[in-house]
């Protein structure tokens, strides 16, 4: 029987890929780009995630050190999303996911007009 090995910590392939596996983390990452937000504001600014899936991802973001969560002291709970130290040394990272997406995109529109 095989032994399963745990790459997270070890590989950096790995370690990345585990930090990154949900659906929205990218996503919630590039908006704390821009400024710190409440969780209302980012629900909003992602069409089609659910509370649950935010919180949970956020979560794990928190949890893998990529975000701060910050919880005012008053009535009724104001708390706060942005990026730690760690979490912004993805930007760079995430300009080059924007180059190839818009790449992609252009490859994808020259791929319609050619089987057209």
């Amino acid at each position: 029987m095989e032994q399963e090995v745990d790459l997270f910590g070890v590989c950096p392939y790995t370690t990345a890929q585990k930090i990154f596996t949900g659906k929205w983390a990218i996503l919630i990452i590039f908006h704390l780009t821009e400024k710190t937000h409440r969780f209302g504001e980012l629900q909003r600014k992602i069409p089609g995630i659910t509370q649950a899936a935010l919180t949970k991802q956020l979560r794990t973001l928190e949890e893998y050190g990529m975000i701060n969560r910050y919880v005012y002291p008053e009535v009724p709970p104001k708390v706060e999303y942005s990026l730690t130290e760690i979490g912004r040394e993805f930007i760079p990272v995430l300009k080059q996911f924007n180059s190839f997406g818009t790449k992609y995109i252009t490859y994808l529109k020259s791929r319609e007009t050619t089987q057209k």
